[in-house]
């Protein structure tokens, strides 16, 4: 019986992790969208008390102190207006988001690496304008040769996207969690269908 009573005490305060907030921008749109600013339930209550932040939407759950109960929030905007950053991170996740998780040479999704147009050692670059992504069967038939000795060729020339272009992009792969209480935030700037 005792073993079991810690088990369930020792596995409860874990399971509130699984409660993410949404964290919203001044003019409440999210931070960003791919992926989703999201705050663990603990920052935003922090970030409350700290009067950085006001709670606009509330899990059913609590969290309990010696003194008070408080509802974990599920969404969040920051008092302050955070500008976004108008440079773009070259990292592997952008890139991917950039070529819309889509190898660049035959369109799969599936075993995403990424890829050298002008191969290194021909003298290329690792940047925006040479590197997309490829999937491993695609990657390994080119190997270090130009497109035109592998007979392969791009879906689209790559290139550095924009802070917008990417944050749009986001918009289009929604994350697996999307709680009931997030949604009139994250769409409401999306352009209505006629």
């Amino acid at each position: 019986m005792d073993g079991e009573f810690r088990t369930n005490f020792v596995r409860e305060p874990g399971a509130l992790k699984h409660h993410p907030a949404l964290v919203l921008n001044a003019d409440y749109r999210p931070l960003s969208y791919y992926p989703l600013s999201l705050w663990t339930w603990q920052e935003a209550i922090k970030a409350k008390f700290l009067d950085r932040v006001d709670i606009v939407a509330e899990y059913d759950e609590v969290v309990r102190s010696p003194s008070m109960t408080l509802r974990i929030p599920s969404v969040v905007v920051l008092k302050d207006f955070v500008k976004p950053q108008k440079r773009v991170a070259f990292t592997r996740f952008n890139l991917f988001l950039r070529d819309e998780f889509r190898c660049q040479y035959c369109g799969t999704k599936s075993e995403l690496t990424f890829d050298h147009v002008v191969p290194r050692a021909k003298g290329g670059i690792t940047s925006w304008e040479n590197v997309v992504a490829a999937c491993a069967p695609c990657n390994l038939r080119k190997g270090s040769r130009s497109l035109r000795h592998s007979g392969l060729s791009l879906r689209k020339v790559p290139r550095q996207p924009t802070a917008a272009e990417l944050l749009n992009m986001g918009r289009r792969f929604p994350p697996n969690l999307l709680h009931e209480s997030w949604m009139d935030f994250l769409y409401w700037d999306a352009e209505l269908e006629a």
